[in-house]
């Protein structure tokens, strides 16, 4: 075999592999995992609708499970979302250490 001439191949797949790898991993990467803690920033009036947890829109629908037993989802209370693709499945309170806070 003559790697002069394989060289420059294994060299674009490696690059192109890199490449591929940064833009996933910079994509969006809460949804990366089903599952996250954050701070809600921003929320509907209602509990449908898209809010904003940590810098991430994920959705909330009529079939969320929603608990608040650490407290009530407002703007500035910590999280735990479970999401599939940025549909949330369960989101529910959480203890603030969880996201940093004391």
């Amino acid at each position: 075999m003559n790697i002069a001439k394989t060289k420059p191949f294994i060299t674009l797949r490696v690059a192109l592999l890199i490449v591929a790898t940064s833009c996933f991993a910079s994509s969006n990467l809460a949804f990366a995992d089903e599952e996250f803690y954050g701070t809600v920033e921003s929320r509907p009036a209602e509990n449908p609708g898209i809010w904003v947890i940590s810098g991430q829109q994920v959705e909330v629908t009529d079939k969320t499970d929603i608990d608040n037993d650490h407290g009530p989802l407002v703007v500035g209370s910590c999280v735990e979302v479970e999401h599939k693709k940025g549909v949330v499945k369960e989101i529910e309170s959480a203890k603030p250490s969880k996201c940093g806070k004391k």
